[in-house]
């Protein structure tokens, strides 16, 4: 038999720092639109503007840079020595501990809340547990809370996409062994592809969706077209001609940035144009892949303050939304008399503080879930679960995310 081996991949940073800064934009789009946040301020936020508004289509951003690392790690160098049992090991082992702990702080959290509520300290209605309960807990154990068994987001709402992924991944390695067992990684590639524009024409045509904003409502569709564009990204990245001069290269990922930049930014109010996502994130990822050297956005991109947040960048989606429910409730206690005397010395002083007090304490939180839960707890499942040592995951982080 031919055996198992994974070898790491050499990392690329730009594509973790992209991650980094499209969690970082997620975390500012709920600071935005929170409705408690939106009630409270008499003015939004100095930064509020059409791209962060519109920022949750960065989830699939993570989903094509998700297909792309999948692939580069188990595809195109080591096809024949694929080992689902390890990949899916690999897999929950990256993004199961952080979840779960997340999972079990909501809930510590409200029945903390629950206690204040009977005990008379806070006023809530209802007191009781709405959306967040039993049933919805249980799947969320199972990372099955996005898989249409309920059509709401619950508990730790970003983790929605954490669900369809993992669930994406699966196919994702039984596709590898179907082509792997036909001895054909141009079957692969066809598979993937069918799975990727299939997913789409059935988004538009049979739900008739008017944008791509799929969560709880088939949110694994979502997945598969901006995964599997991912996969094909490097493929077609493997195949290109001859490459231009670095000034040509530079110019192309420019073009690529300004292009996913100005399409999330008509997001909102163009909700059609989310369907031209997947394909601008992959041209622009897939330029990042092709083109290394390039002399402006590479560099930009493997700045330290980047490169930390992106290696932090699961953490940081997981954990904000706690942080930002918390803020929420400090927001309530510090009352609308006290906001409104700090919006009257300049309009917009309370969100924009709300703002950067909020995505610091992001910050802070995700760098000791990194440190003390993400990289522990992944060795310690991937040892308890008896994961081959000669088996070594990719070092690029899942995407996230998920939203």
């Amino acid at each position: 038999m031919t055996e198992s081996v994974h070898r790491e991949k050499t990392h690329v940073l730009p594509l973790d720092s992209i991650r980094g800064i499209a969690a970082t934009s997620v975390v500012i789009h709920h600071l935005l639109l929170m409705p408690t946040f939106l009630a409270a301020f008499p003015h939004n936020a100095w930064i509020n503007c059409s791209f962060f508004r519109s920022a949750w289509l960065l989830v699939d951003l993570f989903f094509v840079l998700s297909g792309i690392v999948m692939s580069l790690s188990y595809v195109e160098s080591d096809f024949g020595r694929f080992s689902l049992r390890e990949f899916m090991v690999r897999r929950l082992a990256r993004v199961y501990p952080l979840h779960i702990v997340m999972l079990l702080a909501n809930l510590l959290f409200r029945l903390l809340r629950i206690s204040l509520v009977m005990a008379g300290v806070v006023v809530a209605a209802p007191a009781a547990f709405e959306v967040n309960n039993a049933y919805s807990f249980i799947l969320n154990v199972l990372l099955l809370h996005s898989m249409g068994f309920i059509d709401y987001l619950s508990w730790n709402a970003p983790s929605w996409s954490i669900s369809v992924e993992f669930y994406t991944y699966l196919v994702f390695g039984l596709i590898v062994l179907l082509a792997q067992r036909m001895r054909s990684l141009l079957w692969f590639y066809v598979l993937c592809g069918a799975l990727a524009v299939g997913s789409l024409v059935f988004i538009i045509f049979v739900l008739d969706k008017r944008s791509l904003g799929l969560q709880t409502d088939f949110g694994i569709l979502r997945c598969f077209v901006s995964f599997f564009l991912g996969v094909l990204t490097v493929r077609i990245v493997d195949r290109l001609p001859a490459k231009p001069g670095p000034a040509v290269q530079g110019m192309l990922q420019f073009v690529a940035m300004i292009a996913s930049i100005v399409l999330v930014s008509l997001a909102e109010t163009n909700p059609a144009a989310t369907f031209l996502a997947p394909v601008t994130f992959a041209i622009f990822l897939g330029s990042l892949l092709a083109f290394p050297d390039a002399l402006l956005v590479p560099r930009m991109l493997v700045a330290k303050p980047l490169v930390w947040l992106g290696r932090r960048s699961y953490s940081i989606y997981m954990v904000h939304a706690l942080v930002v429910l918390l803020a929420e409730y400090f927001v309530r206690a510090v009352g609308a008399g006290r906001i409104a005397a700090l919006d009257s010395v300049w309009a917009g002083l309370p969100a924009t503080l709300n703002l950067v007090v909020s995505l610091a304490a992001v910050l802070v939180v995700s760098h000791f879930t990194y440190r003390y839960v993400e990289i522990p707890g992944g060795r310690w499942m991937r040892n308890a679960l008896g994961s081959r040592t000669d088996f070594s995951a990719s070092p690029a982080p899942s995407a996230r995310p998920t939203n």
